[in-house]
């Protein structure tokens, strides 16, 4: 039996104000099944359906949803895990490198980058990742390039460079630094220079040094990667973690309390309040306090109401509940939302209820982004979404993963993708690549097959 139901967390990252900052594009290199260069570009192309869907911010076009589609094991969740990846390595490497190293890796704090293994070449051939977003805050429209190349526990490079929104694509360089050359930083006082560069380990990032050093425009490249939210559903263990969790002042709060409610009736009006409950410290118990959360229903005969534990409600009611936090957050302040396995134990409704949240200009006023992987069909639908907001990740023949979008799809005889199509029929059919080549499973019959 648990020792607990819901652990309370507090402060579990620095709170800031993300609005009007939008991703624009994600590109990675070398990284576990893609072995060549791959863009997630968030850029509207000019085709013309939904064109609600476009952002106008800082003289570009951008999109607020990514649905990624392939079949099982053909990488789409390495999209994913590129950019948990990239986020995880700028929030932590200020931690690698010194005197605590050794005993970091130990205790596997230090995750070394995993390059493409299946050729000689890319095995041995750095590992690299690299962001573009927009900071419109206060109408600036700033465009941010930041980016870094790992091999095995080195950073044999990394980049900083901005944009003003009047500047076309003349880029400047904020920091450039490479592994055997001079570090060139631009616009620091020189104590700042002078204490990263006697500080800097070869695993470390000078954005996330920075940060520990509270140089503010280090830091507020670091913050951006903080302060969007990344989750995997796809695991069982985050899954419960994420359960566990609870939204911001639910314990104290009836309003907020209520908000979940109101939140839970939009596809289950089952739940019609929340009783809370602190639960007695245990004595070998240290994590904080710890609360006993009921969900109140109204029962079936009778006016009277009924309670259970919440963590005896179905997996898909606990997994709505696990992404309240994210979702309230993100769709209040702004920032980008990436979620692996959006669709498992949710009807597909539900999930097209959430991509439609995004995509409302009355409800998502901070113009929030969501990008998912998703193997649900439902919502491969041109009356849904854009064909550049369809992605699809295709496994080739050498086991190299590709990842494209719809609108930029063409088959073998040069014909793009027509907004008319039957999306769905046409991609189970394999039109469009990044499905299951499947065989009938003869073998399970226990008998040998001619031939085979």
């Amino acid at each position: 039996m648990l020792k607990m139901d819901i652990i309370k967390l507090e402060g579990f990252i620095e709170d800031q104000n993300k609005e009007n900052i939008m991703l624009i594009q994600f590109n990675f290199k070398n990284f576990k099944s893609f072995r060549d260069e791959v863009s997630l570009d968030l850029s509207a192309t000019k085709i013309t359906e939904h064109e609600s869907h476009v952002v106008d911010i800082a003289n570009d076009k951008l999109l607020k949803v990514a649905a990624i589609y392939g079949a099982n094991a053909s990488g789409k969740s390495n999209v994913y895990d590129a950019f948990d990846y990239m986020t995880y390595y700028v929030a932590e490497s200020f931690n690698f490198g010194g005197e605590k190293d050794s005993r970091r890796k130990t205790e596997n704090s230090y995750m070394r980058v995993t390059p493409f293994l299946f050729d000689e070449k890319s095995r041995d051939e750095e590992t690299t990742f690299e962001v573009f977003y927009v900071d419109n805050a206060e109408d600036s429209g700033k465009i941010y390039q930041y980016g870094f190349s790992l091999k095995k526990d080195e950073v044999v490079e990394e980049w900083l460079y901005s944009k003003a929104k009047t500047a076309r694509n003349h880029y400047r360089t904020i920091f450039y630094r490479k592994k055997g050359e001079e570090l060139e930083m631009n616009g620091f006082p020189k104590n700042h220079v002078e204490n990263i560069k006697a500080s800097l380990n070869k695993e470390t990032l000078i954005v996330s040094l920075g940060t520990k050093l509270r140089v503010a425009k280090l830091k507020k490249v670091r913050d951006w990667f903080m302060n969007n939210d990344i989750l995997d559903f796809g695991d069982p263990a985050e899954n419960y973690f994420r359960s566990k969790m609870l939204p911001e002042d639910f314990v104290d709060s009836k309003e907020v309390q209520g908000s979940v409610v109101r939140y839970f009736a939009s596809f289950d009006e089952a739940i019609q309040d929340f009783n809370v409950e602190e639960l007695q410290a245990e004595e070998d118990m240290d994590a904080g306090k710890r609360y006993k959360i009921d969900a109140i229903h109204k029962m079936a005969d009778s006016q009277k109401m009924a309670s259970i534990p919440l963590k005896l409600e179905s997996s898909g009611t606990l997994k709505m509940f696990a992404l309240y936090p994210s979702l309230k957050d993100v769709l209040d302040h702004g920032g980008t939302l990436f979620i692996d396995e959006l669709n498992a134990r949710l009807h597909p409704l539900l999930v097209r209820n959430i991509i439609l949240t995004f995509l409302s200009p009355e409800i998502n006023t901070q113009n929030a982004q969501l990008i998912f992987t998703t193997h649900d069909v439902w919502q491969f639908s041109n009356e849904l979404l854009r064909r550049d907001e369809i992605w699809l990740v295709n496994k080739n023949r050498d086991g190299v993963s590709e990842l494209y979008s719809l609108a930029d799809f063409t088959d073998e005889e040069g014909n793009k993708v027509r907004r008319d199509e039957a999306l769905s029929k046409k991609y189970l059919t394999g039109k469009y690549g990044a499905i299951p080549a499947l065989k009938p499973m003869k073998m399970l019959t226990g008998r040998t097959v001619d031939g085979e």
